[in-house]
């Protein structure tokens, strides 16, 4: 019952997004705002899936200006947990095949964000720079999963380099953003319990160069993974006492 209500639910929900969104979006075609105000559409749908979302954010990261944000890449169930992180002014970097999915890909080029070819190195390595003179000309923070793809579960996977190269290279700090698992939710279930998104405190890049690239994500992997358990144990607290 609950799958059926939730998909009648989420069809109309893309017929809203895709009326209302692309005309909200057409207004002002790839501006970084638009996704902010698509990601927190996106993010009420938590509720329907019966998920009780905490959203929590540091003082430290409110007033840290231009960034890079990074973010635990989960499952789809992102796109309804994660997007309530999305902070004004900040645009995500993702895959162009992204753009072909029906309703979300027209939503997701109209908003603003950078594209790339992950099929291509050299065009992928050339996006970095492209992000790079994007946060420096326009003053846009970028949203990045230094996963590079879904850990379906498996925790914390090892991180790329891009999102640390693009930090150091326009010298701006790095914020990391931690959901806690998702791997155990279900459309089928009608309470899916408690799921914590935390925006964490900056970590400055000043005085780094390229050369500390690999020192940097190793040293943001563990904050995140350190953060990632204790998310998951207050969950399950939660979850107990629910």
């Amino acid at each position: 019952m609950y799958f059926i209500l939730r998909l009648l639910a989420i069809a109309l929900f893309a017929i809203v997004i895709f009326v209302f969104g692309c005309g909200y979006c057409l207004l002002s075609p790839r501006n970084p705002k638009n996704v902010y105000t698509i990601g927190r559409w996106f993010g009420r749908l938590s509720s329907i899936f019966g998920i009780k979302l905490d959203l929590r954010q540091t003082e430290a990261s409110k007033d840290v200006g231009t960034c890079v944000y990074i973010a635990n890449h989960q499952n789809t169930w992102d796109l309804v947990t994660v997007s309530n992180a999305v902070r004004p002014g900040a645009v995500t970097v993702g895959k162009k095949s992204l753009t072909y999915i029906p309703i979300f890909g027209l939503i997701y080029w109209l908003t603003g964000n950078i594209l790339i070819d992950r099929n291509n190195r050299s065009k992928a390595m050339g996006t970095i720079g492209q992000v790079v003179d994007k946060i420096k000309e326009n003053n846009v923070s970028v949203w990045l999963f230094p996963e590079g793809t879904r850990s379906r579960g498996r925790g914390l996977l090892p991180f790329k380099t891009g999102a640390f190269h693009a930090a150091i290279g326009a010298g701006v700090p790095i914020v990391p953003i931690v959901c806690s698992s998702t791997r155990d939710l279900s459309v089928s279930r009608g309470d899916n319990g408690h799921v914590i998104v935390e925006v964490m405190d900056p970590i400055s890049t000043e005085g780094l160069t390229k050369e500390q690239v690999r020192e940097l994500a190793s040293r943001c992997h563990d904050v995140m993974a350190e953060k990632l358990a204790q998310l998951d144990a207050e969950v399950a607290e939660l979850n107990k006492k629910s």
